[in-house]
């Protein structure tokens, strides 16, 4: 999908990350109880637009590539993917930032936070080496990654309070929404995993916001 994208002209272009992602959704989305998350989130929309837009970095993404979106026929190998309904244009690294944070799932129980790094390291060069031999990854946008997987929490945080808005419920943040939160107000890198933050007993939970 991203080498097709690379020199694809469409007729009717899909909608750009930054049409919806913007300091002014932000503001208005996010309780007014969570400056510092809205603070957060600005810069990082901030830092995203100092990055290089070129056609071999930034194009037609998922936007929600994970386990749940494709099937293997492990009798061919091959990959079915589907719900392309968030398919939008960013940059590609999203996608890959997201296969990172889905890939924790097969270590997550691990207590040793050393051999979790050096599972995921592993997992992730298994993924490069698909992704590489499909189209070109420059290591200036591989550097990236640490930001993307933030964008990953953005994008999460953001979809859990539309959902709370939708459904005219009133804004709560849950165990698992708060854990999110504190990796990007506190500037977590790699979704906590790494950190101190991190409970392998009970995976990506921190204690109840109130908003």
């Amino acid at each position: 999908m991203h080498q097709l994208s690379k020199g694809y002209s469409p007729v009717h272009s899909r909608y750009s990350f930054f049409d919806k992602y913007t300091p002014e959704y932000i503001e208005k989305l996010i309780p007014g109880s969570l400056p510092l998350l809205k603070e957060k989130l600005v810069d990082l929309l901030k830092t995203l637009k100092e990055l290089d837009k070129s056609s071999d970095s930034f194009g037609m993404v998922h936007f929600d590539y994970n386990d749940g979106n494709y099937s293997i026929d492990f009798d061919t190998g091959q990959m079915t993917v589907y719900d392309f309904d968030n398919s939008c244009y960013f940059w590609y690294m999203f996608d890959l930032a997201g296969l990172w944070t889905q890939g924790v799932g097969w270590i997550q129980f691990e207590p040793d936070a050393d051999k979790r790094k050096k599972f995921m390291d592993y997992y992730f060069e298994t993924v490069l080496e698909g992704y590489r031999s499909e189209t070109v990854l420059e290591d200036a946008m591989l550097d990236q990654l640490p930001l993307f997987i933030q964008v990953t929490l953005m994008e999460a945080i953001v979809d859990a309070f539309e959902v709370l808005l939708n459904n005219g419920e009133e804004p709560e943040v849950d165990e698992e929404l708060s854990y999110l939160i504190k990796c990007l107000e506190d500037d977590i890198p790699y979704k906590g995993f790494f950190h101190d933050i991190y409970s392998w007993e009970a995976p990506f939970e921190y204690e109840k916001r109130t908003v």
